[in-house]
């Protein structure tokens, strides 16, 4: 006879060693869920973080945020460790009296330059009657920002979506890329254009050229009242310059992201086929995404794209309340762009984050 079965309540014995030794293996091997984040972001007591044409950059641990938030005044600063986790930090630039600008404060951007931080924006002029852009300077990221020219530089138009972008060549050159705006009863057009910077931030060298407008597709589906592109932001990837840009109007369904290739800052600029590489799903709760920046995670190995979206995707248009979002940004071996969304469901911590 078997030693075990000849022992009273051998089986129930057995039963306990088996439950003991799954019991153990479960102790040894727990169960780890990665955090994660959903869009649209929110702040830390769950609010929705209301921006438009948002742009982030990172200065030393620190992520920071602004956009057009106060119209009729300045702009809002917002920072975070890791992308996710955001903390209002109050007036960024706020205008000081006799400003030009008595509205139209928008789509503000921070470039890090010679150990200082420049807000480049945009604001309406009622006696000339057109947007003009003015660069403020601080010494903190987070400001305050005070006003260095204002306006900054005055072509004679509409000039809004400033950004600068800074090359790697010995000389590191700085570029200009802002968008042209004009109209006319019933229709808007915006096209962006280039131009190069004085290295001391002055002012412009040589006249503005064109470097993308409005002519895909997807860019000219209300033709008769907008052929808009706008919102350029530069980067250099493997020796080729991208420029992500967006179309169409950021109040209605069409609006959207491209983007397009050159071997120059100044141009040819190329648009790639595959674009947009955001637009509108209402399926995922994606309306009218756009007017993006581009930042690295916290560990440097991802890229995130940073744009904005409608509130309520089905609120009806056009609609101007607009929340931000990120979703990852990747290249693929041929050079193309893509976006791993838009995103509505839970997705993985920036690579980095928490640590």
């Amino acid at each position: 006879m078997n030693f075990f079965r000849s022992l009273p309540g051998w089986r129930a014995w057995i039963g306990g060693l088996l439950l003991l030794g799954i019991g153990t293996v479960q102790a040894q091997r727990p169960s780890i869920q990665q955090p994660t984040y959903t869009n649209p972001l929110r702040m830390e007591d769950g609010s929705l973080i209301r921006v438009a044409d948002p742009f982030v950059f990172r200065y030393d641990s620190l992520y920071y945020l602004t956009g057009t938030t106060r119209q009729n005044s300045g702009f809002d600063c917002y920072s975070s460790p890791d992308l996710v986790h955001w903390t209002f930090r109050g007036a960024a630039y706020t205008k000081p009296e006799g400003h030009p600008g008595t509205a139209g404060f928008w789509a503000p951007e921070v470039f890090v330059y010679h150990g200082r931080f420049y807000l480049t924006y945009s604001s309406y002029n009622p006696k000339t009657r057109v947007m003009l852009t003015s660069l403020a300077v601080a010494d903190r990221p987070e400001g305050p920002y005070r006003d260095l020219y204002s306006p900054w530089f005055d072509f004679g138009y509409s000039a809004i979506d400033c950004h600068i972008f800074q090359d790697d060549d010995p000389e590191g050159s700085l570029y200009l890329y802002f968008s042209r705006n004009t109209s006319r009863p019933g229709l808007s057009i915006g096209q962006n254009y280039v131009v190069r910077l004085k290295s001391d931030l002055s002012g412009t060298i040589g006249a503005p050229e064109v470097a993308v407008e409005a002519d895909q597709p997807w860019e000219q589906v209300n033709w008769t009242e907008n052929r808009a592109n706008e919102g350029a932001f530069v980067f250099k990837y493997n020796g080729k310059y991208y420029m992500t840009y967006s179309a169409n109007n950021t109040g209605y369904e069409h609006y959207g992201v491209g983007y397009a290739v050159a071997d120059d800052p100044m141009g040819p600029w190329v648009k790639a086929e595959e674009n947009p590489i955001l637009t509108t799903d209402l399926s995922r709760g994606v309306s009218s995404p756009g007017h993006n920046s581009i930042v690295f995670s916290p560990d440097s190995t991802e890229r995130f794209i940073v744009y904005h979206r409608h509130a309520d995707p089905q609120a009806p248009k056009p609609s101007f309340d607009r929340v931000v979002c990120i979703d990852r940004l990747v290249i693929d071996p041929d050079g193309r762009l893509r976006v791993v969304g838009p995103t509505s469901t839970p997705q993985p911590w920036p690579s980095g984050a928490g640590k």
